[in-house]
């Protein structure tokens, strides 16, 4: 199983919203494309009203015929195309509403996601500390009791060193005559 980190959360939420914004897309298309369909439908009653009506008005019997056939068919239209507009509307209220649902349900999960990525960090970082504090203790105590011998070891070398001078014989030097020229440059 993949870790969970900040960059994976963080992706997963933008595809989630990337994909709730596309779905949204999506709908907002179809409702166009279907109220564009009625628009031309209704474009094109028009237009064969029209026709229809310039005949009638040459002739009144004809128009009352013509004006009872428009009547009718504007009747049909609207019985027709009423239950379409209430029904899309219906349709874009409960996909808004689930839409904003979803969001609100994203935006808590999202919360507490960060809430426990958080508390993981936190948690991490405690850890990390009290390891870099253990190995800081162990490095002391590693300094202190290999240095310590190796100290007195050098001590003694230097004793050893030092007694092994003075027996050969050395002259040693008066330490006047290097004081003495030091004097004269005494600042």
């Amino acid at each position: 199983m993949p870790k969970l980190d900040n960059q994976t959360i963080e992706l997963a939420l933008i595809a989630v919203t990337a994909f709730a914004l596309l779905l949204q897309a999506i709908v907002l298309l179809a409702m166009y494309l279907a109220l564009r369909k009625a628009i031309t439908s209704l474009g094109e009653e028009v237009a064969d009203l029209r026709t229809s009506l310039t005949p009638m008005v040459e002739n009144s019997r004809e128009l009352v015929d013509h004006t009872r056939v428009l009547v009718d068919n504007t009747r049909h239209l609207f019985a027709r195309l009423a239950p379409k507009a209430e029904a899309t509307a219906g349709d874009v209220a409960r996909i808004a509403r689930g839409l904003r649902e979803q969001t609100e349900e994203v935006g808590f999960a999202a919360k507490d996601i960060l809430e426990r990525a958080r508390r993981q960090t936190d948690r991490l970082d405690a850890m990390t500390t009290d390891a870099l504090d253990a190995v800081d203790r162990a490095g002391n105590f590693v300094a202190e009791t290999v240095g310590r011998p190796v100290r007195q070891f050098a001590g003694l070398l230097a004793a050893a060193k030092a007694i092994v001078e003075s027996l050969r014989g050395s002259a040693p030097k008066p330490r006047q005559a290097l004081y003495s020229r030091d004097q004269d440059r005494f600042v």
